[in-house]
């Protein structure tokens, strides 16, 4: 019997048997959709873990900056960054024995002092002009009486690290080293030779209360007026 081409028969060998199916249709591919889906995302996962590390990183960088130094104060005492672990916030007070701004500001970082200590804030005095004599500096610690160490930096370490340039002006940082807020210390000296009675705006301390609320600061940057700080070159 004569088959017809291109039936169904037409694909028998001599012996009336099909051919073998082709390899390819015996073993199939084992990747399932599912599998495939599954794949994908485990790389789109590890690549989203690496940039978030990677971010992480960055942001733990910038808020923990190099700072490191050995100062004393003007009682003979070392202080280093090490003794802020503990803190809440650090405040710096740039001053100088022979600025009028800066010495008419000793009650007041005083008060700020007293206020905050309590409540976890360290608060430091820094000479910032290196070409007063250090005994002329012990003196003037002495004299106004400063509840906190005032702390003599002849390579004005401090200074540098901040960016303050004028005394009186505060500085506050975060245990780690962090600058959250540079400034003046309230408004009460509005231009050289002009001055308010009384303060109506309290920068230093309304940063502080921020930063102890877990707030944002409102205005980590404030113009300071006072003498320069001054390097002697």
């Amino acid at each position: 019997m004569k088959l017809a081409q291109g039936g169904p028969e037409a694909h028998l060998d001599s012996r009336g048997r099909p051919p073998p199916k082709p390899f390819t249709k015996l073993y199939k591919p084992r990747a399932t959709t599912r599998a495939v889906l599954l794949h994908h995302r485990y790389k789109m996962h590890s690549a989203a873990k690496i940039a978030a590390l990677a971010t992480i990183l960055a942001m733990a960088a910038a808020a923990h900056p190099d700072l490191q130094f050995a100062l004393r104060d003007t009682e003979g005492v070392e202080h280093s960054p090490r003794e802020w672990s503990q803190a809440r916030a650090v405040v710096l007070f740039f001053v100088t024995t022979d600025c009028p701004l800066s010495n008419g500001y000793a009650p007041e970082m005083s008060r700020i002092e007293q206020a905050y200590a309590a409540r976890g804030v360290l608060v430091y005095a820094v000479q910032g002009d290196t070409t007063i004599p250090d005994a002329e500096v012990r003196q003037q610690a002495r004299d106004i009486g400063y509840r906190f160490p005032a702390l003599l930096d002849p390579r004005q370490i401090l200074a540098h690290y901040t960016g303050a340039t004028v005394t009186p002006e505060a500085v506050v940082l975060s245990p780690e080293g962090a600058v959250l807020y540079l400034g003046r210390i309230d408004n009460r000296v509005e231009d050289f030779g002009k001055t308010r009675i009384e303060a109506t705006e309290f920068d230093l301390r309304d940063t502080l209360d921020a930063i102890l609320a877990g707030r944002p600061v409102a205005h980590p940057r404030t113009p300071a007026l006072g003498c320069a700080i001054t390097n002697g070159h």
